[in-house]
């Protein structure tokens, strides 16, 4: 672990803060067999963690702003907000997981994939909307994750450098765009994935009440301590 003290911890929102991830390849799986492709959940559930702009070139080698493209990702927007996003629920014990690093004096902001609209009815489903100072979602980045755009951004929001902060998530994507940004990563097992998905992670936590039952010696506690 970097000696440079926390100051800052940028925050996945799906399948870390919330239970979605499930829900987010569900609604891709069924846009895609309206449309008439032969891709089903279980092609889709190992990309969730990436923006459309990369799931769909890598599921089928098509652009997401390409007209088939943006016709895939408004369908399965709209199955999103009809049929699963009140199904989604909070992981136990985010809101005072939050609180805990708010009292450490840290700066916390959002690093999502998700898009804007999504991504504010998913923090109201974690209690975290008025916890958090600042977000960036795939609306403010030119890609999205695996890609550093969005952790980069994030740290403008955080007024931080990558090397005092510390990314919380739940995917390999989360990884990969985190350690290219520079920046480290606690991850989470809740959104599907294991430790060896997980390498390069500072620290695995199950989900965010093992991260809060384990905080002050988890890499966060330790990095604020650096600093004080």
């Amino acid at each position: 672990m970097s000696d440079r003290p926390v100051r800052a911890v940028l925050l996945d929102v799906d399948g870390t803060l919330v239970d979605s991830n499930d829900a987010h390849a569900y609604s891709w799986a069924d846009a895609l067999a309206e449309l008439g492709y032969e891709k089903g959940f279980a092609d889709v559930r190992p990309l969730i963690g990436m923006g459309g702009d990369n799931l769909l070139p890598t599921l089928l080698g098509i652009e997401s702003e390409s007209e088939e493209g943006k016709r895939l990702s408004e369908r399965k927007r709209e199955l999103f907000q009809r049929d699963y996003l009140q199904t989604i629920r909070p992981f136990p014990q985010v809101a005072a997981l939050i609180e805990r690093m708010r009292a450490d004096g840290l700066a916390l902001v959002v690093a999502s994939s998700a898009n804007e609209e999504e991504l504010g009815a998913l923090l109201r489903i974690a209690g975290a909307e008025s916890l958090i100072e600042g977000a960036t979602s795939a609306d403010d980045a030119e890609s999205s994750k695996p890609d550093p755009d969005i952790i980069h951004a994030a740290l403008g929001r955080a007024k931080a450098d990558a090397a005092e902060c510390i990314l919380v998530g739940d995917t390999p994507y989360d990884v990969e765009a985190a350690q290219r940004a520079g920046v480290r990563v606690v991850g989470v097992r809740c959104g599907g994935w294991d430790d060896a998905s997980l390498a390069g992670a500072t620290a695995v936590y199950d989900d965010p009440a093992d991260l809060l039952a384990r905080y002050e010696d988890s890499p966060i506690a330790r990095g604020v301590s650096v600093a004080k």
